[in-house]
C-alpha cells in the first residue's frame, strides 16, 4: 500500500493549527502520517497538538525557516522517518472535507505520469464561494495570479479533472518527484511564489499536474498585500517576482511587463498606498527590483 505523510507548517497560530488537524483525525480513505513542522512558535502550539493529538509526529525548529525552508525541511524529516510514497502539503487554515485525502490520491493510481495533484478551496468565512476552482492563472504583463474561479459561487462549474498550476497550500505530490526536482526553491525564501515555480518545474520535467474537484477544503483567506505592506514584504514580493518571470515567462511576457505592466502598476501602488500614508512600502518594491537587478547582473539570473 503506498504510504502518505501531511506535512503541516504552523506558527504561532494554535487555536487554527488545532482545527484544522481535528479535520484530518476525521478522514476516512488511505491510511497516512501527520508531520507537524513548528516554525519556532512561543504560544504553546506543541504542547497543545502534542495532547490533543498524541499520534501526530511533531517537531519545533528553533528559527522561522520561511515556507519553502520549512517545508523542505519537513519533507526531509518525513522522508527520513515515514518513507512515504506521497507529500500532501497543507497550510494549517484548512478545514477539511472527510474523503479530501482519499480524493487527491486517487488519480496516481491511474497513470505514472501524474507528480502533482491540487484541492478545491471554497471560502472559510462564505462555503458557497471559490478560493481555488482548478489552480493559478498568472498574467505575466500585470503581475496577477488568480486562482481559477476566485469569489464565484460553486455550482460545479469547475467539477472536471484536469491540468493545474498548483498552489501549494492543499497539494499531493509524488515522493520521488519532489526529491528529484530538488523540493521547493529556497530562492523564494520566506514566503511565495515557491509553489507555482515547482509546479511549473514538475510539468517542464514531464509530469502532470491536475486539479482534483473531489478533494474540497474550506480555507480561511488572510491578503496582507490588500491591507497595506511593510517595506519588508514589498521588497521581497518584488524581488521575487522578478525572479519568477525570469524564469517561466516569454521574453514577449517579459518585455510587455517592462515596458507596460510596471509602470501602470508602480503609479497604481504609489496611488494606493499614498492615500494610507504607507510610501514605505513603494520604497519596498523598487529596492526589490533593484536587489534582482544586482542579482542579475553578478549571475546572470537564475537558469
Amino acid at each position: 500500500m503506498p504510504t502518505i505523510t501531511v506535512i503541516v507548517l504552523t506558527f504561532n497560530q494554535r487555536q487554527m493549527t488545532l482545527e484544522c488537524l481535528a479535520t484530518l483525525a476525521a478522514q476516512v480513505g488511505p491510511p497516512f502520517a501527520v508531520l507537524l513542522w513548528d516554525n519556532g512558535s512561543t504560544d504553546g502550539t506543541l504542547a497543545a497538538v502534542s495532547s490533543a493529538f498524541p499520534a501526530v509526529h511533531v517537531h519545533r525548529s528553533d528559527t522561522n525557516l520561511g515556507v519553502a525552508g520549512g517545508r523542505n525541511a519537513a519533507a526531509k524529516l518525513a522522508i527520513e522517518t515515514f518513507s512515504p510514497s506521497h507529500l500532501l502539503f497543507l497550510d494549517n487554515d484548512m478545514l477539511l472535507e472527510p474523503d479530501f485525502i482519499s480524493g487527491l490520491f486517487e488519480p496516481f493510481r491511474d497513470s505514472a505520469t501524474i507528480g502533482q495533484t491540487q484541492a478545491k478551496l471554497r471560502f472559510m468565512h462564505d462555503r458557497a464561494r471559490l478560493n481555488d476552482g482548478g489552480g493559478a492563472r498568472i498574467n505575466y504583463l500585470l503581475w496577477r495570479v488568480t486562482p481559477v474561479g476566485f469569489g464565484e459561487i460553486d455550482l460545479g462549474q469547475y467539477d472536471t479533472v484536469r491540468p493545474c498550476i498548483s498552489c501549494g497550500g492543499a497539494m499531493m505530490v509524488r515522493s520521488d518527484v519532489f526529491q528529484k526536482l530538488g523540493g521547493f526553491d529556497m530562492i523564494f525564501n520566506p514566503f511565495g511564489p515557491e509553489d507555482l515555480d515547482f509546479s511549473l518545474r514538475l510539468q517542464q520535467a514531464g509530469y502532470q499536474a491536475l486539479f482534483v474537484p473531489r478533494a474540497v477544503a474550506y480555507h480561511q483567506v488572510s491578503h496582507t498585500f490588500g491591507e497595506g505592506y511593510s517595506q519588508e514584504y514589498a521588497r521581497h514580493k518584488s524581488r521575487h517576482w522578478f525572479l519568477f518571470m525570469r524564469r517561466h515567462a516569454t521574453r514577449f511576457q517579459q518585455v510587455g511587463f517592462y515596458l507596460f505592466g510596471a509602470p501602470y502598476l508602480m503609479v497604481q501602488v504609489i496611488v494606493r498606498e499614498g492615500r494610507k500614508g504607507n510610501l514605505k512600502a513603494v520604497k519596498g518594491l523598487m529596492s526589490g527590483a533593484a536587489e534582482y537587478f544586482r542579482m542579475s547582473v553578478l549571475s546572470r539570473g537564475p537558469k
